[in-house]
């Protein structure tokens, strides 16, 4: 909601989020406490960290306006397509090549990279493979372009917990200190592509419970939608809706002609 109704927000921002708080109660005393991910391990933060957490923000917010970009180029290519057999063809094509990552590169290409989170997370196995972060980017590309459901959400979360994993094994750091570039990076990468840096935070901070390091998730955040918002104005949803509504306009005009 947040994403979607920044020029209107403050007309109704009081009875959401009255709405968010009751629905978050009713859950709680219903289901009980429920987190998606767990509760990471969660160490003190050396002050030297703390260039390191935002230029892990700078990298994040830079690769996810890429993927956007990329992904919205794709998509205006793709329109260019005519016919139903050529729709599928490239849709096929598309199929191919992720199947093929899966096989010959890495089987965490596919899904929506939860898996990679808790591994990172909660295993000793911190330090992912320096590729891990590409195919899931790469991958999110390519799937999404084909129309089919699943979105950008869960995968940005993936990528950025995957560049905060190889990040952090670059600098040798440890357990804790690791979870919490993972959280950095999840919250960065999500940013990015949404343009709602007090939405991405809270929704890393409710999946893990990570309530001790919320300045650093949001200081994260923060210079992630810096850095994007220098490089592209407007956010992906935005972006992708001015696009929709273009096409439909253009579908209308042939129509009318025809």
């Amino acid at each position: 909601m947040e994403e979607l109704t920044k020029t209107h927000f403050s007309f109704f921002k009081s009875a959401l989020l009255t709405g968010v708080i009751i629905a978050g109660l009713t859950a709680l005393y219903f289901l009980g406490p429920y987190l998606y991910l767990g509760y990471p391990q969660l160490g003190e933060t050396p002050a030297p960290l703390l260039g390191l957490i935002i230029l892990l923000a700078l990298i994040t917010g830079v690769l996810g306006n890429a993927m956007t970009d990329i992904i919205l180029f794709v998509l205006k290519k793709k329109n260019g397509l005519t016919g139903n057999y050529r729709k599928a063809a490239y849709a096929a094509f598309c199929g191919v090549i992720m199947a093929s990552m899966a096989v010959f590169i890495d089987i965490k290409t596919l899904g929506s990279g939860k898996e990679i989170m808790v591994t990172a997370l909660f295993s000793d196995h911190k330090q992912l493979e320096w590729y891990i972060p590409i195919v899931r980017i790469f991958g999110s590309i390519i799937s999404f372009s084909t129309g089919a459901a699943g979105g950008v959400f869960a995968p940005s979360l993936s990528a950025g917990a995957g560049i905060g994993a190889v990040f952090a094994g670059w600098f040798h750091l440890s357990g804790p200190e690791t979870n919490l570039l993972i959280l950095c990076g999840m919250t960065g990468f999500l940013t990015s592509v949404t343009r709602s840096p007090f939405t991405s935070s809270i929704l890393v901070l409710e999946m893990t419970n990570s309530h001790n390091v919320i300045f650093f998730i949001l200081l994260t955040s923060l210079f992630s939608n810096l850095i994007a918002s220098v490089m592209s104005r407007h956010s992906f949803y935005e972006r992708l809706k001015d696009q929709y509504i273009n096409e439909i306009h253009k579908i209308e005009t042939q129509t009318e002609k025809g």
